[in-house]
């Protein structure tokens, strides 16, 4: 960036309303185990269930375990197990028409986010018919859905209690939100034993997102949302119920991801982890996520890398973009982490939190800058055209975005300058 233009100034947005925002499934249901009360759970709202979930899950033990179990329970069972990566809008409309004549009265979504949020979605579309871009945006899906029960194999995402489902829609080339309460899971069956036959990538992928949600909803914009604005827009911004879900999922995820990344097989730390993912997900729901979600999305559809290292690389350095805004947030970030000097100054000791930030995603083995996704500085200006469409998820930043300050997130990040600090 040259020296003639300057960053947009930090302006500090606080919850002047004392807002306090939650929307939630009507049961969480968690722990180690616990999916053996699914045929109790799935018995007690339908009698005819579709299972939606991906090959690999589809041909594990646990995943038959659970579908013999419920029709031990006498539920009928169907099963969908062709959803993919990055859910594209034909596994959406595949569903539709192949369930839509028959009387599903529960869905069923067990496995990653996408997964999560094929059943998510195609639950609204099954109930209130049409095409799923009929419901691209916000608040635009017209009733319920046919009722959904979460189940996570993977610790990151927070899908399992979010009500939104991304799509990547091929021939828009893009990934687009469907954001709707209605889309909010039924119950959710959060049991960590689930994860412990998740891979080290997925997994290092997974809690990178989950390290991200937290982060991003803890430092994200303070909105002071009207009566108008609650009945409308899905995210009200960062609030005091937020809150109290992020700092408990950061210290959470302080002391639970070094021994993840170390061991896979360790059950204790993998439910803390999981934990952590949940309240990544209560906290996103409503605080939404920023200025690294809405930058990656374009990165990930050049480089074809995973959505949780795209956010890991980001994270750094828009975190330092948005330092000079949110000094305070940052600094109990180091105090949750229990990195740093505690007598340091306020602004010494949010550049630790900073830091131990990408201590954390080092610890996972995920990237912590933009060279190592592939991505090239000559597609600088494309990613950030398509970072500012975003403008669902830049509206909640904490310091603006323009066009240019994403360019120098994106140099910076490329070139991973860490002297730099956001000014």
């Amino acid at each position: 960036m040259s020296d003639t233009t300057a960053l947009p100034a930090p302006t500090r947005t606080d919850n002047d309303l004392a807002l306090g925002l939650l929307r939630q499934p009507r049961s969480v249901l968690f722990g180690p185990g616990q999916r053996r009360q699914l045929p109790r759970v799935v018995a007690e709202i339908g009698r005819h269930a579709l299972l939606v979930t991906d090959e690999r899950m589809a041909s594990s033990t646990e995943f038959r375990e659970i579908a013999d179990g419920l029709r031990g329970a006498g539920v009928e069972v169907e099963v969908f197990d062709r959803t993919e990566p990055e859910l594209p809008r034909e596994n959406v409309m595949e569903v539709a028409e192949r369930y839509r004549d028959l009387p599903i009265d529960v869905i069923v979504g067990v496995g990653g986010g996408s997964c999560l949020d094929l059943a998510k979605v195609s639950a609204v579309v099954l109930a209130n018919g049409g095409d799923v871009r009929d419901y691209y945006g916000e608040f635009l899906v017209p009733g319920p859905g046919v009722p959904v029960v979460t189940v996570p194999t993977t610790g990151g995402t927070g899908a399992e209690v979010t009500c939104i489902s991304v799509v990547f829609d091929g021939e828009r080339g893009m990934k687009v939100g469907v954001a709707s309460p209605h889309l909010e899971a039924t119950v959710a069956v959060i049991d960590p034993e689930l994860t412990l036959t998740c891979p080290p990538g997925l997994t290092a992928a997974t809690v990178a997102d989950a390290l991200s949600h937290l982060v991003e909803a803890f430092t994200g914009r303070a909105k002071n949302p009207t009566p108008e604005e609650l009945a409308t827009k899905l995210y009200a911004g960062k609030n005091l119920l937020t809150d109290v879900y992020a700092r408990q999922g950061l210290a959470l995820l302080g002391r639970s991801l070094p021994a993840v990344a170390a061991d896979g097989s360790d059950l204790a730390a993998r439910t803390d982890t999981m934990f952590a993912s949940y309240c990544a997900g209560m906290a996103i729901n409503t605080a939404g996520t920023a200025g690294a979600h809405a930058i990656q999305s374009p990165i990930g559809n050049l480089t074809h890398t995973p959505h949780g290292f795209g956010v890991a690389a980001l994270l750094p350095w828009i975190m330092r973009y948005n330092l000079p805004a949110r000094v305070a947030e940052f600094a109990e970030i180091a105090r949750l982490l229990g990195a740093g000097d505690a007598s340091a100054s306020e602004e010494e000791r949010a550049r630790d939190g900073i830091r131990a930030v990408e201590d954390l995603l080092r610890a996972l083995g995920a990237p912590t800058d933009l060279a190592t996704l592939g991505l090239s500085p000559d597609d600088f200006g494309f990613v950030a055209d398509q970072a500012m469409l975003a403008t669902r998820l830049t509206a909640n930043n904490p310091r603006e975005l323009s066009r240019d300050a994403v360019l120098e997130i994106l140099r910076r990040g490329h070139a991973a300058d860490r002297d730099w600090w956001g000014e």
